[in-house]
């Protein structure tokens, strides 16, 4: 559907007249531009804010129509005289994601009572009663109104082109995989292997990463979200990888665990229950199951293996523009699967002061089933 119409649709299902968009990944999904800025859309206007480092990029990047806020023409300006035009009272807002700083900003530059709203204080009980006093003052005004997750929603499900680009994503991470498995030995660093697996990506065509790669050996493995250290491997480490890059703006993500010599049997036996919770979630996923379901199929075999206390985040998380998305797979989520979900299954065993074992595949939810984007294996690797 046309970014436009869905906008629109969500202003309808609000009853507002305009939507005020300051998420990036928000006004990359519904106009295409990656770069600094708002955008704004009425029931009559579809307007990208910028500065002039973007302006060109901008037209290149999207249809909505550009205009360059300057020293004396600032973005709040030029978003005052849009929705003066366009008689906008009720704007809708990205209240889940705006800085309180930001919230201020619209508030008082956008009511009637501006000069008032600029001198209102924070109570001790803090931005919920700014909030409400806020919405009071700007009655003659632009009223915010924040929109929740109604814009999330609809980047749930992944178009076939947003679905290609995740694949490609995802296959630049498998390619990276396979060059760091010929190189790791022990001696390197952590900060090493982190270093090799980002140019490895960069150089199969990611544009950056997702996220901070993180390279735990040892001990650090036990650390669900270590950061790369100048630990060097040594033989008997297990060594987990997690780690993504962006294509076109879509992100990936995968985490394999390997040892570095021969592995211990105790450290066989935790990878070993890690894969074949891995396992059992693509054996049984589908759209129309409950998020929390799927995550409780890999969480009750960890805990009937007896390692249930060491399993303590959620089995996955969705991904797109943005490396956690929803729905999630965790013990909350009530959400029901639909076909273009794309999620990751990554169960984990962290042993404190021991190691730890995580494996992590990105899928791809169907009607039937599942495709996994990732390819590499998942069997234990001993280098």
């Amino acid at each position: 559907m046309d970014a436009g119409v869905l906008l629109r649709n969500i202003m309808s299902e609000n009853d507002i007249e305009g939507i005020l968009l300051t998420d990036p990944y928000s006004i990359r999904y519904y106009t295409g531009f990656s770069g600094e800025g708002v955008a704004v859309v009425t029931e009559t206007s579809s307007v990208i804010l910028t500065d002039s480092r973007y302006t060109e990029a901008a037209g290149q990047e999207s249809n909505f129509e550009v205009q360059t806020y300057t020293v004396s023409a600032s973005q709040t300006d030029l978003l005052r005289e849009i929705l003066k035009k366009d008689n906008v009272r009720k704007l809708g807002f990205e209240n889940e994601s705006i800085s309180y700083a930001d919230y201020k900003k619209y508030t008082g530059k956008l009511s009637a009572d501006a000069e008032r709203q600029d001198k209102a204080e924070v109570s001790e009980a803090g931005f919920s009663d700014w909030y409400a006093d806020a919405e009071n003052k700007a009655a003659s005004g632009v009223r915010l109104v924040p929109l929740g997750n109604s814009l999330l929603l609809p980047r749930q499900i992944k178009s076939p082109a947003e679905i290609e680009l995740l694949r490609q994503a995802e296959h630049i991470g498998d390619l990276a995989f396979q060059d760091v498995l010929g190189i790791l030995k022990p001696g390197m660093t952590e900060l090493e292997v982190a270093a090799e697996l980002e140019y490895s990506m960069k150089r199969h065509g990611a544009e950056g990463l997702s996220f901070e790669t993180i390279a735990a050996s040892g001990m650090n493995s036990s650390k669900p979200h270590a950061v790369p250290t100048l630990k060097k491997l040594e033989m008997g480490d297990f060594l987990t990888m997690d780690f993504g890059c962006r294509y076109k703006g879509y992100c990936s993500d995968m985490t394999r665990t390997v040892c570095i010599g021969k592995a211990s049997d105790e450290q066989k036996k935790v990878y070993e229950i890690v894969r074949m919770a891995q396992a059992a979630v693509l054996e049984k996923v589908h759209a129309g199951l409950i998020c929390k379901d799927v995550d409780a199929i890999a969480r009750n075999m960890i805990k009937d293996a007896g390692y249930g206390d060491y399993f303590g985040h959620g089995l996955g998380h969705s991904v797109g523009l943005y490396i956690h998305e929803s729905p999630a797979f965790n013990t909350r989520d009530d959400t029901v699967l639909r076909a273009g979900m794309v999620i990751t299954d990554e169960p984990g065993i962290y042993l404190p002061g021991k190691f730890g074992v995580r494996i992590e595949d990105m899928i791809l939810i169907t009607e039937d089933g599942y495709e996994n984007l990732a390819t590499s294996p998942k069997e234990l690797i001993e280098v």
